[in-house]
C-alpha cells in the first residue's frame, strides 16, 4: 500500500494508481490534476482563443476549471479558497480605497494563517505533502498584490508611486468574476505562480502581444509583429525539465535523506568535511522536487498563452514573464541574493512589492519574517528565514568590502566566484535545513552539531565589516541604473521583469 501521510479529502478514484506506484494519494491527484490542466491549457490556447470568443468566457470556463480541479484534490476543502476570496472581495468593494489594502492585507493572511495552523496542530502535524493550504498561499500573493495594485491606481497620485507601482497600478475595480478568475484559474490554482493581475487580464482579454513587438534596439519588429508566437518549443523544453527534475528527485532522495545529517553515528563518527559534502548533496537532492512542480505550472500557463514576454535578439520568443525559478543561476549562485533571485522568483517579487518596497523600518528583516508568516506554522520554518536574515546581512558586508580586492584580473575574479560559490552553496544549504526538518528540537541538533559555526560567523563578518547605509546603496544604484538604462521597453510587464528578474546577473555577480 501506499504511505499515506494523511487521509486524502479529495477524490479516490485514482487509489489504484497510488497503491500501484506506492505515492500517496493526494500526491497523485496533485500530478494528474496538473497533466489535466495542462491537456486544458492548450484546448484553452486553441479553441477559446481571444479572437475566437469573449473575455468573459475565458474567465467563466478558467474560473470553472480551476474549482473543478481544486475540487477534485481537496474536496470540501476547496471552499476555503472561495471563502478567502469572497470575504477580501467584500472588503475592496465595501472599505474605503484609503485603507481597503491593509485590511485585506490582515484578513487574507489571518485567515491563511488560521488554517495552516488548524492542519498543523489540530489534523496532522508534520504532514508534507499536497494539503490544501498550499493553493492558498498562492491566493493570499493575489490578493495582497491586488489591494496594493488597486490602491496605487485608485487612491494615490502619480508622484507617489515608483515606476514599477505605475506599471502594475489597477485604475479599475475588477469585477467579480475577474477577481475569482484571476485567484483561481486552471492554470495556477494547484501550484500558481502568482503574477500581477494587469498581466492576467491582458491575456484573458488578449492583448498581452500588443505592447512587446520591439526588437532589443527598440524598433519595431516587422518580422514579428503580426504572427502571435507559439510556446511550443519552450512547453516541450520545460515538460523535459520537469522530466529530468523528477527522475534526480526519485533517484537521489531515498539515497541521501536529509534526516541522516543529524543521525547520532553519522555525526559521531564521520569527519566535518564529509558531512559538509553529505549536508551539500542532500539538500541537493531536495530541490528538483521544487524545480519539478513550479516547471511543470510554468509549462501549464505557457501552454494556454500566457506568460510571453517579448522577443530575444534573435527573434525568438521568451516565455519567461511568470517563471519561477533559473536552475542553472540557482545551481552556480555566487552569492546568497543571487541565489534568492532567481529561486521561487515570483514570491520573492511579491515580497518586495509589498513589503520591502514600502515598509520604512528594517525592510530586509520584516521581508524574511513576512516569507517566515507565509509558509506557514513549522518552527523550522522561522528558524531558517532568522538565519537568513544573518546570512543575508553578511553576504551583503563580504560583497562590499571583500569583492572589490578581487576586481583586478580575470584570474582573480575567477578565484572569487568559486570561492563564493562553495560558500553560497553551503550557507543555503546550512540556513535551510530547519525548513526540511521542520521541527525545533531536530533543527537545533543539527545546528549544535556544526557547533552554531555560520550563526558566529556572520555575526562576526557583521561586526567586522562595515556596510553603507540602505539610502546611500540606492542612490548610488539609482545613479547606476541612469548611466546603463536601455532605451527600451518590451511592454509594460517587461520592464518590470527586466528591472527585477532579467539583470540579477548583473546585479549580483
Amino acid at each position: 500500500m501506499a504511505t499515506e501521510t494523511s487521509s486524502c479529502t479529495g477524490s479516490t478514484l485514482l487509489r489504484p494508481i497510488s497503491d500501484f506506484i506506492n505515492l500517496p494519494l493526494d500526491q497523485v491527484n496533485f500530478v494528474v490534476c496538473q497533466l489535466f490542466a495542462l491537456l486544458m491549457a492548450f484546448w484553452f490556447r486553441l479553441y477559446l482563443h481571444p479572437s475566437k470568443t469573449s473575455p468573459f468566457v475565458r474567465h467563466v470556463v478558467a474560473t470553472l476549471l480551476g474549482f473543478y480541479l481544486a475540487l477534485f484534490c481537496f474536496g470540501w476543502y476547496a471552499l476555503h479558497f472561495l471563502v478567502q476570496s469572497g470575504v477580501t472581495y467584500g472588503i475592496m468593494i465595501f472599505a474605503g480605497l484609503e485603507h481597503m489594502h491593509k485590511y485585506c492585507f490582515v484578513v487574507a493572511f489571518g485567515y491563511l494563517t488560521f488554517c495552516q495552523i488548524t492542519r498543523v496542530y489540530v489534523f496532522d502535524y508534520g504532514m508534507y505533502s499536497a494539503d490544501f493550504t498550499g493553493p492558498m498561499m498562492v491566493i493570499t500573493q493575489k490578493i495582497t498584490s491586488l489591494a496594493f495594485e488597486i490602491h496605487d491606481g485608485l487612491a494615490c497620485k502619480e508622484e507617489q508611486l515608483t515606476p514599477g507601482q505605475k506599471i502594475l497600478a489597477v485604475r479599475k475595480m475588477p469585477s467579480l468574476l475577474e477577481y475569482l478568475s484571476y485567484n483561481c484559474n486552471f492554470m495556477s490554482i494547484l501550484a500558481g505562480p502568482t503574477c500581477s493581475y494587469n498581466d492576467y487580464v491582458a491575456f484573458v482579454e488578449g492583448t498581452a502581444y500588443q505592447p512587446r513587438h520591439l526588437e532589443s534596439n527598440g524598433k519595431e519588429n516587422g518580422k514579428y509583429k503580426q504572427t502571435e508566437p507559439s510556446p511550443r518549443d519552450d512547453v516541450i523544453r520545460k515538460l523535459g525539465t520537469c522530466a529530468a527534475s523528477l527522475a534526480v528527485y526519485l533517484s537521489l532522495l531515498r539515497v541521501c535523506p536529509v534526516e541522516h545529517i543529524i543521525d547520532n553515528t553519522f555525526v559521531a563518527t564521520s569527519p566535518f568535511h564529509v558531512r559538509v559534502i553529505y549536508l551539500y548533496i542532500s539538500m541537493l537532492a531536495t530541490r528538483p522536487k521544487y524545480y519539478f512542480v513550479w516547471t511543470l505550472a510554468d509549462a501549464i500557463n505557457n501552454a494556454a498563452g500566457f506568460g510571453f514576454n517579448g522577443y530575444n535578439r534573435d527573434g525568438t520568443a521568451r516565455w519567461d514573464l511568470i517563471s519561477n525559478l533559473r536552475i542553472m543561476d540557482i545551481e552556480f549562485a555566487t552569492s546568497f541574493k543571487m541565489f534568492l533571485d532567481n529561486w521561487n522568483i515570483q514570491t520573492a517579487l511579491w515580497l518586495k512589492r509589498v513589503c520591502y518596497e514600502r515598509c520604512v523600518v528594517n525592510p530586509t528583516a520584516a521581508t524574511f519574517l513576512l516569507s517566515a508568516v507565509w509558509h506557514g506554522v513549522y518552527p523550522g520554518y522561522y528558524l531558517t528565514f532568522l538565519t537568513g536574515i544573518a546570512m543575508t546581512m553578511a553576504a551583503r558586508a563580504v560583497r562590499h568590502n571583500v569583492r572589490p580586492l578581487f576586481q583586478g584580473t580575470a584570474t582573480h575574479r575567477l578565484v572569487y566566484d568559486v570561492i563564493t560559490w562553495a560558500g553560497t552553496q553551503i550557507a543555503i544549504c546550512y540556513t535551510v535545513v530547519p525548513f526540511v526538518l521542520l521541527a525545533v528540537g531536530p533543527s537545533l541538533k543539527f545546528y549544535s552539531s556544526w557547533y552554531f559555526c555560520m550563526h558566529l560567523a556572520c555575526l562576526l563578518v557583521v561586526l567586522a565589516l562595515p556596510v553603507r547605509p540602505r539610502h546611500q546603496r540606492q542612490k548610488e544604484q539609482q545613479q547606476h541604473n541612469s548611466l546603463h538604462q536601455s532605451p527600451v521597453q518590451d511592454g509594460n510587464s517587461s520592464l518590470l521583469t527586466t528591472d527585477n528578474n532579467c539583470n540579477q546577473k548583473q546585479k549580483t555577480t
